[in-house]
């Protein structure tokens, strides 16, 4: 079994964390700082095959994903919690796995709909030097260690991606996934940014860059600006399913000896 596969328990807590990262053992940060030793730079390079290698063996069954990316700080009773359950839901009701980064807030929420609804839930958490616990609510969970190889891997199993309200972290996501269908790095997968109200100078400021001509006035046609989940199921079946022609087939066989 692969070393960084875990369960998920209920009990994370900051003593016995698996995603709580000692701040001397920082090493994405060390590497970032600038050159260092050939040796030094090649064990690093054989850290992050690791990481990919047990992200791409955990994640081969996790079936076609829709990403939901949102804030880790939102609480059960808040809004965006709730809004966020309801996307889960719908999304998992559409027949897709839902993926998001694993830890509390909208992640959590999208997760725990998703189960509600009979879907799977699949999280793909990152190990911090701060506190950052899986939820509660995932079939199937790996923990990494570099954002970036963190980064691909929530896009590499996605049909479509789904923004909630969030921070930076949040909109990091956002902006790549934008910017990787722009750039035609990836397919046309369907992107929804949901919450009017949170996102309007968002919008607003994307608009601007439009106007300007940073980006071209059809970019805007990117993503789906929405509050309506309804409206979003429509456009993950248009652009996703219909688009890709999606079927539900039955599930692959795992193989052990490849850490499945």
């Amino acid at each position: 079994m692969l070393g960084l596969k875990t369960k998920v328990d209920n009990r994370n807590v900051l003593d016995k964390n698996p995603n709580v990262m000692p701040e001397e053992q920082n090493e994405e940060r060390f590497f970032l700082e600038g050159p260092k030793s050939r040796w030094k730079e090649f064990k690093f390079l054989l850290h992050i095959i690791w990481d990919f290698l047990v992200g791409f063996r955990i994640l081969h069954f996790a079936g076609p994903c829709v990403t939901v990316f949102g804030s880790a700080r939102f609480k059960e009773d808040h809004p965006f919690y709730k809004k966020s359950f309801e996307v889960g839901k719908a999304v998992a009701g559409l027949g897709f796995t839902v993926m998001t980064g694993g830890g509390p807030g909208v992640m959590e929420a999208a997760n725990k709909g998703a189960k509600s609804g009979g879907g799977k839930s699949v999280g793909c958490n990152i190990i911090l030097p701060m506190e950052q616990y899986a939820n509660p609510w995932l079939d199937l969970s790996v923990n990494i260690k570099y954002f970036f190889v963190r980064k691909v891997l929530l896009c590499k199993y996605s049909y479509a991606f789904v923004c909630m309200p969030g921070g930076m972290g949040t909109l990091d996501e956002f902006f790549e996934a934008v910017t990787l269908v722009q750039t035609n790095k990836i397919k046309r997968f369907p992107i929804v940014l949901f919450g009017t109200e949170y996102h309007k100078h968002l919008y607003k400021h994307i608009q601007y860059m439009a106007d300007a001509g940073t980006i071209s006035p059809k970019d805007m046609e990117l993503f789906l600006f929405t509050d309506d989940i309804e409206e979003m199921e429509e456009h993950l079946i248009k652009y996703a399913v219909d688009g890709f022609g999606l079927k539900k087939v039955k599930k692959m066989k795992r193989w052990m000896i490849f850490g499945e």
